[in-house]
């Protein structure tokens, strides 16, 4: 199909891929036989694709009118994700405006496909293994934001029938070089000193890093027409007692684990949302994380799995590798990507 389409090299511009899943999405398309003619719109320099990037803001209209010139399909990753991002504004104008923003640039340039980096947040927490039809109920900014950004899409789509809009909805992505959720989690249960809020049996959807590129050049190289959703989970879902498990056989060591009640893990987040305040520095540990830490984050990725798409690493292979590259033979250099 991909050669039917496109017998030249296909042009995919990405902006905000000086990221975590940005670079390593533009590894895995540089190293493809295809010989895809990267570019990267970013605030940020990238730390290994410098050559392909341009220092851009997603929220100029002018600038995205003239960097999206020539290419053939856009990836939107540019995204404010944190949970403590402010002026709270700053996600509106990042993830919806830079939506419309870049829409207006592509149909200015004649760019009729789109990839774009939703969320799971979408449908809010303690929701029961919702499908991509599942109602709405974004409890954050981000949440509401990355919705938002879809209604624009949705509303696009109405009078641009003849565009490919791909929309994925990851879990919570972790790989070698991330410092986000998942990675402070593995940390903790590594350092023996877990203390586990609840009873560990809350079931917790994730994404590697790896597979989530790889469904993403898979949509680049199938799903070249209409309007398509996916959320993105690597299954079967673990439970914080099995990602215990899992870090002592891999790093064959013994975890021991303290359980502490809801209430009370939950009243110590509040006690650091207080000194936050205070200080004005931001903290680990919060209200918002320990929430997020005991709810079930269990998503259904039937649709994904029924797509064609077959992941190159299971679950269990995604974490160990990251355990292994973090905690058993770690890289020299300081390169790191800082997200949720």
């Amino acid at each position: 199909m991909y050669s039917q389409i496109y017998e030249r090299s296909m042009k995919i511009t990405l902006i905000g891929a000086s990221g975590f899943v940005g670079t390593r999405l533009m590894n895995l398309l540089e190293g493809d036989e295809k010989d895809y003619k990267l570019k990267n719109i970013d605030l940020l320099p990238s730390h290994f694709f410098n050559q392909h990037t341009t220092i851009g803001d997603v929220r100029d209209q002018a600038q995205m009118d003239k960097e999206l010139a020539g290419a053939d399909l856009v990836v939107l990753l540019a995204a404010q994700h944190r949970d403590d991002v402010s002026p709270v504004s700053l996600y509106y104008d990042t993830n919806v405006g830079g939506m419309e923003k870049t829409l207006h640039a592509m149909e200015k340039n004649g760019v009729k496909r789109i990839v774009f980096f939703s969320s799971v947040a979408v449908y809010g927490l303690n929701k029961h293994n919702p499908d991509e039809d599942h109602e709405k109920d974004p409890f954050n900014h981000y949440g509401k934001s990355k919705w938002q950004a879809e209604q624009v899409l949705q509303e696009w789509y109405k009078t641009h029938s003849d565009w490919n809009i791909n929309i994925i909805r990851p879990t919570v992505i972790f790989g070698e070089r991330n410092r986000g959720n998942v990675y402070n989690l593995l940390k903790q249960i590594a350092s023996g000193k877990f203390l586990m809020v609840g009873s560990g049996n809350n079931k917790k959807s994730m994404a590697y890093v790896g597979n989530v590129v790889s469904f993403v050049k898979f949509l680049i190289d199938n799903k070249t027409t209409g309007y398509n959703v996916y959320n993105y989970i690597d299954k079967p879902d673990f439970t914080t007692n099995d990602l215990v498990q899992l870090v002592e056989k891999v790093l064959d060591k013994h975890i021991p684990s303290t359980h502490f009640p809801y209430w009370m893990g939950m009243a110590g987040g509040y006690v650091f949302d207080f000194i936050a305040f205070i200080t004005r520095k931001k903290l680990a540990i919060s209200s918002v994380r320990v929430k997020k830490f005991c709810a079930t984050t269990e998503f259904n990725s039937s649709k994904m799995l029924n797509s064609g798409f077959k992941a190159p690493y299971t679950l269990s292979e995604g974490l160990s590798r990251t355990l292994k590259y973090e905690f058993i033979d770690p890289p020299t250099d300081d390169v790191i990507f800082v997200s949720e």
